[in-house]
């Protein structure tokens, strides 16, 4: 039987610079060498993630599960991307992606940021309030399921008349 959030002794916190490696290898683990090909990592390439909004769950110790968010802007629009969420295969469907995905919300949203965007799957974000943004509205650079991208906006009215490539900020 699987333990839920609850059950297990899980600290949250900001990701710290000793967190790299071991992030990466939870990201090898859950992408594989094919994430290196998607638009969100050319987005990646060119920005970096902010250590202080980004989260990792930590059990006895040990990253479990992180996530992390990119400050970038769509078009003249400041927001942040978000990925990649992964949590090692052992502790998945127990709570802990939905846990990191409002802790950095919620982190984001105390620094004075107003949107979250992200290219994942529906039926997982949308029920954690994220919206799809209408296609055609994001370039990301390089080939994406337009349907895929899917918004958070953390101020009502953050996405309205948001259009543009996905670039880094200035």
């Amino acid at each position: 039987m699987l333990s839920t959030l609850q059950d297990l002794d899980l600290a949250f916190e900001a990701e710290l610079p000793a967190h790299a490696d071991t992030i990466e290898a939870i990201n090898a683990e859950a992408f594989g060498p094919g994430r290196f090909t998607r638009a969100a990592e050319r987005v990646r390439e060119h920005s970096a993630h902010d250590l202080a909004l980004s989260r990792v769950a930590i059990l006895r110790g040990e990253v479990v599960g992180s996530v992390r968010l990119t400050p970038v802007r769509i078009g003249k629009t400041d927001v942040l991307m978000l990925g990649p969420l992964a949590v090692r295969p052992g502790f998945k469907k127990r709570g802990i992606g939905r846990m990191l995905l409002s802790l950095a919300a919620d982190a984001a949203k105390a620094a004075g940021e107003t949107a979250i965007f992200l290219v994942g799957d529906r039926a997982y974000y949308m029920p954690l309030g994220y919206a799809p943004l209408p296609v055609g509205s994001v370039t990301m650079p390089g080939p994406v399921d337009e349907t895929r991208i899917l918004g958070l906006a953390l101020v009502p009215g953050a996405f309205d008349g948001v259009v543009g490539p996905v670039l880094p900020r200035d």
